[in-house]
């Protein structure tokens, strides 16, 4: 199949009815809660340092490789899961992740030595990386039109979330014993799998997506799948782009904290909540406004999806520069804010911008492959990170970097080519 097939086949189609039905509302809606589950039981373990060590003693080098193994082996992963949904079907492995996760974080319970510890953590990595390729896919499946951003916007919220109540974990260690949490919430995920078990199901395929006549799924071999992907040049500009947006938020995650505390006098609370309150809430808002202004400005310009994103991290580069430069709290701050602004109009656009750029056949897959590098990448760039500072490095050298890195994918957005289509998602999908 050409490039061009996908584009050529939607005339009077889908084009004619991109309405989302009531059941792609209730998908997301699904997908909301297990993206929440999936970043609140990730990011559980980093809550409770204090109590899991004191437990389980390990040292600091030790307890950081919990979360770099986890996201190493994510983003190996993550290709595989995209490979899995494309060829089969999205809703069951997003089933299959949610029990897999939900288990492995049932079991953390148990484990009594560090070696058991991350065994878990490197199944939680596997049933993960599969899981963000499959629900990005259906949602972009159900949502074929001018609902398709805000959708994807929706479903990260989910996440982001997910990721600010982990927190609780380390509430509920200082109440209970450190495995507490893992139990409640694990049970609560295993529960939440039946419901999803139930209710989840696939769309039928669109059509042009090489559906055989029996109206079954379309076959996709993994051969041609990669040699379609990886000859664009488009899945080279995607994924620097979002290895260097992850490198620039997994360090903020990690490291943050400890710059404003050591650099701004700030208690442990305070400093926590500023690293990751004042980012957390821009992203929440900047999610649903990117959502909303690129599915509207799509109707008029098919490149709005690619624009918006570059927009914000255009936006967020003077940000690093000015906190890096000054060293002042404020503008630190403002970095962080302008930062959530910039992931916002990203987050919401990624899995749009891959449906126009890439057949349908392999959406999945494809954003697999760009979502695993970046995961790879925000994983070694939270180890780096630390050996800088064992050189006694300042971070402040590193948020004048970030703002150069935010001003090169900016450039890299404008330079993914898509398909030719019309003004609108309609007429691609």
């Amino acid at each position: 199949m050409s490039r061009e097939a996908p584009e050529l086949v939607m005339k009077g189609t889908l084009a004619s009815d991109t309405r989302p039905s009531a059941r792609a509302w209730l998908v997301l809606a699904l997908l909301w809660v297990v993206g929440f589950s999936c970043y609140l039981t990730r990011n559980l373990l980093t809550t409770m340092h204090g109590s899991l060590v004191a437990a389980i003693p390990m040292s600091d080098t030790q307890f950081g490789l919990l979360t770099s193994v986890f996201l190493w082996v994510y983003a190996l992963l993550n290709p595989l899961g995209g490979m899995l949904a494309d060829r089969f079907s999205r809703s069951v492995v997003i089933i299959a992740s949610l029990f897999a996760w939900s288990a492995a974080t049932l079991l953390t319970e148990y484990a009594t030595t560090f070696p058991q510890l991350l065994a878990l953590r490197v199944i939680m990595g596997i049933s993960q990386g599969c899981y963000i390729p499959a629900a990005g896919a259906l949602i972009t499946d159900y949502h074929r039109g001018p609902t398709r951003s805000l959708a994807v916007a929706i479903h990260l919220t989910g996440l982001v979330i997910g990721g600010v109540a982990s927190g609780l974990g380390g509430w509920l260690a200082t109440r209970h014993e450190w495995s507490y949490a893992f139990r409640l919430v694990g049970l609560a995920s295993l529960a939440l799998g039946g419901l999803v078990l139930f209710l989840l199901r696939d769309v039928p395929r669109e059509p042009g997506s090489s559906v055989p006549p029996s109206g079954g799924q379309p076959r996709v071999r993994v051969g041609e799948a990669l040699a379609h992907i990886l000859s664009s040049g488009s899945v080279l500009a995607l994924t620097l782009i979002l290895t260097m947006q992850s490198a620039i938020s997994w360090v903020v995650i990690a490291w943050m904290p400890t710059y404003l505390r050591e650099n701004f006098q700030l208690g442990e609370g305070a400093a926590g909540f500023s690293a990751t309150g004042f980012l957390s809430a821009t992203q929440l808002v900047c999610l649903i406004a990117s959502g909303v202004w690129s599915d509207r400005w799509s109707q008029r310009n098919m490149r709005a999806r690619l624009w918006v994103p570059a927009i914000g991290l255009a936006i967020a580069a003077p940000g690093f520069w000015l906190a890096g430069l000054t060293g002042f709290l404020f503008a630190t701050i403002l970095a962080l804010i302008l930062w959530g602004l910039a992931v916002g109009f990203m987050g919401s656009n990624t899995m749009p911008i891959v449906c126009l750029v890439f057949d349908p056949r392999y959406r999945a897959t494809a954003f697999g492959i760009v979502n695993g590098a970046s995961a790879f990448a925000g994983g070694l760039a939270v180890w780096g990170a630390g050996a800088l500072r064992d050189l006694h490095i300042d971070l402040r050298q590193g948020l004048t970097f970030a703002g150069v890195c935010s001003l090169a994918c900016a450039g890299l957005y404008l330079c993914v080519r898509t398909v030719g289509t019309k003004a609108g998602d309609q007429s691609t999908e």
